[in-house]
């Protein structure tokens, strides 16, 4: 049987903080609710994917699964914020587009699915009104908008709602004192609630028990997912991918992440080797000189001929066109793809259909409204 789900470390003594800041989101979320500040619907299909929690449940991977499963019959377009990229204001990505411009996780999806639009703006809104304007991304039939739970302007067609199995919303506190970014009350504005970074083979009872722990209203539906690893893929040279399987016991692994959560991937390359030594930097931070160095001095401490290094596709994004890469490290380093999949095939096809019923239905009366 798979352990239940962790309980959290809140810290007390930040609890009046949390109560403070806590007033304020509620006033906001008041304001939205009386229509003081107002939510904007638009014509064209919108999914919104978020949280209540800060950083690390799987936004990008869930978003790169609504990409495949809706790219192939409409054009669909992405728009985030851009979270530490250099630029202001709106930016509509293109395969030059620096990373500086849009940030590591659109950069990442705009390579990774080059047929589709990626952009970012911190108002949301006006972003949806260029990417369907007709003439700044012609043919877009559904946006997806990614980390936009508490960006209440846009009023979304479909919004759902991640939670990290390892840190349910339930168990956790507001800023500061946890990593809550609302109110847990917050979670009633979803249409869909998902459990995500689930064990693959997580027992009945324990979903039950969350189910009932979360206690989602009849319209909500809710799924588990996990998290699926794919072949090691070389960054930089010509090679052949490597898959988990492949590594031996005597290989040493040092783990390069720039993540909220390393720990899932630190437990999934344990299973292949012993030898895991990860080497740990702030979710979405920026490499500089001295962290190549840092890179440097650390994997040269392991054995000769039995070491590489492993990254994630969002770091990758940020080592692929680093100018102080260090050329003897370009051969050691793969990246490790991370897919979303579904526990159960049942919930999936319910998932997947109630998502493209959504969007062939919006869609078409999109198009009616401009006839």
């Amino acid at each position: 049987m798979h352990n239940k789900p962790n309980d959290i470390q809140i810290y007390r003594s930040l609890l009046p903080l949390a109560w403070l800041y806590g007033v304020g989101v509620r006033l906001r979320n008041s304001l939205f609710n009386r229509g003081v500040l107002h939510s904007h619907t638009f014509s064209v299909p919108v999914i919104c994917i978020g949280n209540l929690t800060v950083g690390g449940t799987g936004k990008t991977p869930h978003t790169e699964y609504l990409i495949r499963l809706l790219h192939r019959e409409w054009q669909v377009a992405v728009l985030s914020r851009g979270y530490k990229r250099k630029s202001k204001g709106f930016v509509l990505g293109n395969p030059e587009t620096p990373i500086e411009e849009i940030g590591d996780e659109p950069y990442q999806m705009l390579h990774k699915f080059p047929d589709i639009y990626v952009a970012v703006d911190h108002d949301r809104c006006h972003g949806i009104r260029l990417l369907t304007d007709g003439h700044t991304a012609p043919g877009t039939r559904v946006i997806l908008l990614d980390d936009a739970f508490q960006h209440r302007y846009v009023n979304a067609g479909v919004t759902i709602l991640l939670i990290d199995y390892h840190r349910l919303i339930t168990r956790d506190a507001l800023l500061p004192a946890g990593r809550l970014r609302e109110p847990v009350s917050g979670k009633v504005r979803a249409d869909i609630l998902i459990v995500t970074k689930c064990p693959p083979g997580l027992d009945t009872d324990i979903r039950n028990a969350i189910r009932k722990e979360l206690a989602p209203l009849p319209r909500q539906e809710l799924f588990f997912t996990t998290l699926a690893y794919g072949k090691l893929q070389p960054l930089f040279v010509e090679a052949p991918e490597r898959s988990l399987e492949s590594v031996r016991t005597d290989e040493y692994i040092l783990l390069l992440t720039g993540i909220a959560s390393p720990a899932p991937l630190i437990k999934k390359l344990s299973e292949y080797s012993p030898h895991i030594v990860p080497l740990t930097f702030p979710d979405h931070h920026a490499f500089d000189a001295s962290d190549i160095q840092c890179i440097k001095d650390r994997f040269g401490k392991l054995p000769e001929e039995k070491r590489f290094i492993v990254t994630t596709e969002k770091d990758a994004a940020r080592l692929i066109g680093h100018p102080d890469m260090d050329k003897d490290l370009i051969p050691y380093i793969y990246v490790l793809p991370i897919t979303v999949e579904f526990l159960d095939e049942e919930e999936k096809e319910m998932f997947n259909q109630n998502i493209i019923e959504y969007v062939r239905e919006n869609t078409r009366n999109s198009s009616l409204s401009e006839g």
